[in-house]
């Protein structure tokens, strides 16, 4: 078992929900508004659940430039749009404010999130500036709102960014499990859709038993079965749009076509 709220699964697929560009941001839609935001979620959540994805996860990617504290405004926005299309899941949800861990842990605690995604330890050198997360206070907040049983999965190796930790990946993620309290550990490439490398996962699958392990990004059709071969899960946003693209909506027909190979591994 994975997770408890994923059932049996030996095998995951988090599948991400990009939410537009919130208020406050540089390319947020006004004329537009919440209202747009939320029917773009809607409709990425009905071709995500037909496709069959074992959960889904909302994240904030299109708030560039991205900064790492997130505004009160941001907060409320996510808040908002999560709450709005909740009653349309059917999959367990988790939530990543990009990239503030006290933020997605307060948007996750109030929104009933089964889990939630970032970096939470390490030093790095990155788009943003010198990135130094405060994964105590995440941690501190996710208890003191009475939210113990939501998962926090650990980001150990940051996109946009290069780790000033030159120990091992292996043993920052065996650290992170050891100090810092990890529920999962997820490792990435350098830039979102990238693929992070095979012997990365693999030394970190080998050092990893406690916990799960997920490849966070650059997991396609492709390399799947490879991937699911040394880690519990993938998480999985860039291969699921249109043509591949980011920015775009959810394909439910790349969805199903990649579910439909998943299916075949188990």
């Amino acid at each position: 078992m994975i997770f408890e709220f994923l059932g049996r699964k030996k095998k995951a697929v988090i599948a991400m929900a990009h939410i537009g560009a919130l208020p406050g941001t540089p390319l947020y839609d006004a004329r537009g508004g919440l209202s747009k935001l939320i029917d773009g979620v809607l409709a990425d959540i009905a071709a995500l659940q037909a496709g069959g994805v074992d959960a889904i996860m909302f994240g904030n990617e299109n708030d560039r430039p991205y900064v790492l504290k997130a505004p009160p405004e941001g907060i409320a926005a996510m808040t908002a749009v999560v709450m709005a299309v909740k009653p349309a899941l059917r999959v367990p949800f988790g939530v990543n404010y990009l990239w503030d861990p006290a933020a997605s842990v307060a948007i996750g605690a109030v929104t009933g999130a089964s889990f939630v995604r970032e970096i939470m330890t390490g030093l790095f050198a990155s788009d943003m500036g010198l990135w130094n997360p405060d994964c105590a206070a995440a941690a501190r907040l996710k208890h003191n709102l009475g939210r113990d049983d939501m998962k926090l999965l650990f980001n150990i190796n940051a996109e946009f960014a290069h780790s000033l930790d030159q120990r091992p990946i292996a043993l920052r993620a065996r650290s992170a499990v050891f100090s810092s309290l990890a529920d999962a550990i997820l490792v990435s490439g350098p830039l979102t859709g990238q693929s992070a490398s095979q012997s990365d996962l693999r030394s970190v699958a080998e050092a990893i038993t406690d916990v799960p392990v997920f490849a966070n990004t650059g997991v396609n059709i492709d390399n799947v079965a490879e991937v699911l071969s040394l880690v519990s899960g993938v998480v999985i946003g860039t291969h699921f749009m249109v043509d591949g693209n980011t920015w775009n909506p959810v394909d439910g027909a790349r969805v199903k076509r990649f579910m439909d190979v998943v299916g075949r591994l188990s």
